[in-house]
């Protein structure tokens, strides 16, 4: 086991996953094919999408500060709540304004989700296993987000009927765990809301001057998967492959992935981050630089690369959530996880608009974009962001009152 708590640790890595098998299934799949059904268009389901992803971004830095300072447990409980409503109000068919307003509400709600499962994995993790914890929880959601985009999806196709009913069972499992939490906050005697608590300004500032300096490779290395968001189906298309074509070697990549994950893991752990995340960056530099030479050869070669991609991101994620987890300040761990997450957000948010401007003239070589920004995180690893993670802090830890 990696956690000192992992009861408290499983349950909300659980919200988490249902959380996003929720959201996924109902903005990608649910609201896309049921539009019209429920008086809206389709540019209007598109403004409900972004609005709530943009709150979700912008908010992740202030909700962290907030669930810091006075506790998990009530900011969850009102994130799950916030959801249900917005997964009603589209059942009852409110109109587009009210919609709009409870989307990006339920969007900064949603923004407590993510700092403050990484902050109590982070918290909670044993000690020496802090990569290892980190890179779990944060691909522990894949399959909440797979089912919710792809499971959901094919229902919508096949029997719709049951999803609406699907969705709200499912919020409701998320709101029972969340209620199971009230009591979640992190220890207050730790805490430290700035200089004026006691810690020289100097030394304060320091802290954040560390933070600030992840903030372009978490921005750049976010950037490159963002480019593929809107490109997937047009890629399978110019590949003349079908979702079938991509199992083999889809489960080949994520094989891959977590073989890496845990062996990487394990090397970060005991070696540091660094010596693993820049090898998982040259990995996905040469990945998607062979993947952008011609249609024909990504086609001929998809397994490999698969292979080579799913190693590529196995090592990068044990070295950035080890890099990271070194570098947060921890009297202020999910106000930092939120800033660190809200701009890995809006770097995924830039990446569509740069993937669909150069997919338009250079089709597949797309990827070299990928390649090109892997590099430059590197370089920059290299350079100004070498002193990233040197030392390590104190650990802060999490309590129930």
């Amino acid at each position: 086991m990696l956690w000192t708590r992992p009861a408290v640790t499983l349950r909300l890595i659980a919200l988490l996953l249902i959380s996003e098998f929720v959201r996924a299934g109902l903005i990608v799949a649910f609201l896309p094919l049921t539009a019209g059904k429920y008086g809206l268009s389709l540019a209007q389901v598109g403004s409900l999408v972004g609005a709530h992803y943009l709150m979700d971004a912008l908010a992740k830095g202030p909700v962290g500060l907030l669930t810091q300072r006075l506790g998990i447990g009530g900011a969850l409980i009102g994130s799950s709540l916030l959801g249900l409503a917005f997964i009603l109000g589209v059942l009852g068919a409110v109109g587009f304004w009210p919609l709009l307003a409870l989307a990006a509400v339920w969007g900064m709600g949603y923004a407590v989700l993510w700092p403050s499962v990484m902050a109590v994995s982070q918290q909670y993790a044993l000690p020496g296993r802090e990569a290892r914890a980190l890179s779990l929880t944060n691909l522990s959601v894949a399959p909440g987000i797979a089912l919710g985009t792809l499971g959901v999806g094919q229902l919508m196709l096949r029997s719709p009927a049951p999803v609406p009913a699907l969705l709200l069972w499912a919020q409701g499992a998320v709101i029972v765990l969340a209620l199971s939490l009230w009591r979640q906050r992190l220890d207050s005697d730790q805490l430290d809301s700035g200089p004026t608590a006691g810690r020289p300004a100097r030394d304060w500032l320091l802290q954040w001057r560390r933070v600030a300096s992840l903030l372009p490779a978490a921005f750049a290395q976010m950037l490159a998967p963002g480019l593929f968001v809107t490109l997937f189906y047009p890629l399978l298309a110019r590949l003349e492959l079908n979702l079938g074509d991509l199992l083999g070697p889809g489960l080949l990549g994520g094989a891959s992935l977590l073989g890496a994950l845990l062996l990487s893991g394990r090397l970060a752990d005991h070696y540091g981050p660094r010596r693993v995340l820049g090898p998982g960056l040259l990995l996905l530099a040469l990945a998607f630089g062979l993947a952008g030479l011609s249609a024909s050869f990504l086609t001929t070669w998809l397994w490999p690369l698969c292979a080579l991609i799913g190693a590529g991101y196995g090592a990068f994620m044990a070295g950035w959530n080890g890099l990271v987890g070194q570098t947060l300040p921890p009297q202020q761990r999910a106000a930092a996880w939120g800033v660190v997450m809200a701009t890995e957000a809006l770097g995924y948010s830039l990446g569509p608009v740069l993937g669909g401007a150069v997919w338009a003239s250079g089709g597949v070589r797309v990827f070299w974009l990928g390649a090109g920004v892997f590099l430059l995180a590197q370089l920059y690893y290299w350079l100004p962001g070498r002193a990233l993670g040197q030392g390590r802090g104190s650990t802060v830890g999490a309590s129930e009152d």
